[in-house]
């Protein structure tokens, strides 16, 4: 784990998904807005990431917890609590509140995005019953006399975020040989689990190649 992403763990892991096989996009700024974007394009189903910033963006589908299951202990506390994948669908979350996307964002920005504080006192729960009785975030701030610097700016990171269409997303068999190279020569990875895992892969994927051959429709899942 890292704080901070160097090129060298970017370059890495980069090559670590070129030997798998699977496609890499490089996003001009937000990569959630990138990945929110290519649902909306119909190239992806879901964005898989921690963030609810995913929605913001315009994300139709957002998975939760994909890579983190069991049990996680809670910040300055002797607790814990059960993490399970969490699926959220954005039209269902705008239908359930009556709201559009653009008043999601204006409650985010009340409560406080990663590019501003938030308004002090307003939780989620507030901020919504303030936008649907005003219409928007500009109305809540002149009836509850408060400024937040660079709105504008900051509605447009989400609402207009800069994104890519120069992408190609082709999936190639991963290169094992590489792979044993790349994670166990040069990052000491222990070669049986990694050959291990490499032969589940295989194995498991040209099953699912045999069996798609008698289906006549292939569904997303028999693939994962």
């Amino acid at each position: 784990m890292s704080t901070r992403l160097s090129h060298e763990i970017i370059d890495e892991a980069v090559t670590l998904l070129k030997y798998l096989g699977v496609p890499c996009v490089f996003a001009p700024a937000e990569g959630e807005a990138q990945a929110a974007f290519m649902t909306i394009k119909g190239d992806a189903d879901i964005v898989a990431s921690q963030d609810y910033d995913s929605l913001l963006f315009g994300s139709t589908n957002l998975v939760r917890n994909l890579a983190v299951s069991g049990r996680r202990k809670l910040p300055n506390k002797n607790e814990y609590v059960n993490i399970s994948p969490e699926l959220y669908i954005l039209n269902d979350i705008l239908e359930e509140y009556g709201i559009e996307r653009e008043a999601l964002v204006d409650i985010a920005i009340l409560v406080g995005t990663d590019y501003n504080d938030g308004i002090k006192n307003i939780g989620p729960k507030k901020a919504l019953k303030l936008v649907k009785e005003y219409g928007n975030i500009e109305n809540v701030l002149a009836a509850i006399d408060k400024n937040i610097e660079n709105l504008d700016e900051i509605k447009n990171i989400f609402l207009h975020p800069a994104v890519t269409e120069e992408y190609r997303l082709v999936w190639y068999k991963p290169n094992d040989d590489k792979l044993i190279e790349f994670l166990c020569d040069e990052h000491d990875f222990a070669r049986e689990r990694v050959v291990k895992t490499l032969n589940e892969i295989n194995t498991d994927g040209q099953d699912k190649i045999n069996r798609s051959k008698t289906d006549q429709q292939r569904t997303l899942g028999e693939w994962f």
